[in-house]
């Protein structure tokens, strides 16, 4: 069981998808690719030839991963005739890459579920590196299948941590965007005052770096204070614009999940209510009273 799964169809070709499929393909495990884009395969070199669906994806793999933008897609994929459980393979694997609301992965878990399809929810970060084998993978799943994807994981991934049963992998990733975004808006608000008073963001990025376990570690806070200026910079604009995107799907599904324990995200409302200041495109030398 644990050597079963090693050759993996990608679904979905960004920023994540389109490196993982990159990985896949220098290992020899790369089986097939789908993207609704069809352009989307010129990011893959050497790729197999694009499949005409999900489901034509899932008949040539043993394993197969998504990663699409949101929960709507994931469950598109994997339902309907021409879905990844029209191949009507029991006992394939799919590994849920994207990072979507608990209440979808539960609906995907039970469409897995009754086609006898194993379901691992794994939440990624490191996604700029995701064609260097560089993601690191939060996954949700028993300690069986986990071994039996071992394979493919080491076809892409630069590490994996297991946090334990079914569906933890993703409240883990929506936990670690949850403090990562609070992150970034510390990092805004330390730099209007350190703009202010003319202090070099570079070298207070070294003062926040060091033992986290002494309050260092923190300079990744800055990573979007430091970027190039955005003002008549159209290539940067679009490159905060596409970060804010992303923190507002992300900050929102955060705020859906506290909501089911009856508790508010305070921090995370106001994030996602200043995301053009958090995201560095307006008021670098901070919010007006």
């Amino acid at each position: 069981m644990a050597n079963a799964f090693s050759t993996g169809g990608v679904i979905g070709l960004g920023g994540i998808g389109g490196g993982v499929a990159k990985c896949l393909q220098r290992s020899g495990q790369l089986s097939a690719i789908y993207d609704v884009r069809a352009e989307s395969a010129d990011n893959v070199p050497g790729a197999p030839v694009m499949s005409k669906s999900p489901r034509e994806l899932a008949a040539a793999s043993d394993c197969v991963l998504i990663a699409v933008l949101n929960g709507a897609q994931t469950i598109a994929v994997l339902s309907g005739p021409d879905g990844v459980l029209a191949a009507n393979k029991p006992g394939q694997m799919v590994i849920l890459l994207s990072t979507i609301s608990m209440t979808d992965l539960e609906t995907s878990q039970k469409l897995c579920a009754d086609a006898g399809v194993i379901l691992l929810d794994c939440g990624v970060t490191g996604g700029p590196k995701s064609g260097e084998n560089g993601l690191i993978c939060l996954a949700g799943g028993s300690d069986v299948d986990m071994a039996a994807a071992k394979p493919i994981f080491d076809g892409f991934a630069g590490s994996v941590i297991h946090m334990g049963g079914p569906g933890t992998g993703m409240a883990a990733k929506i936990a670690r965007n949850t403090t990562f975004f609070g992150c970034m808006r510390a990092g805004y608000e330390g730099a209007v005052i350190a703009r202010n008073y003319g202090v070099d963001l570079n070298q207070l990025r070294m003062a926040l770096s060091g033992d986290a376990d002494s309050g260092g570690g923190l300079e990744g806070a800055l990573s979007m204070v430091v970027r190039p200026d955005p003002a008549g910079n159209d290539q940067e604009t679009g490159v905060r614009n596409y970060f804010m995107g992303l923190m507002l799907k992300d900050l929102e599904v955060a705020i859906e999940e506290a909501a089911k324990f009856g508790a508010r995200l305070l921090m995370v409302e106001l994030i996602r209510d200043n995301a053009l200041s958090t995201s560095g495109l307006e008021h670098p030398l901070g919010q007006p009273l």
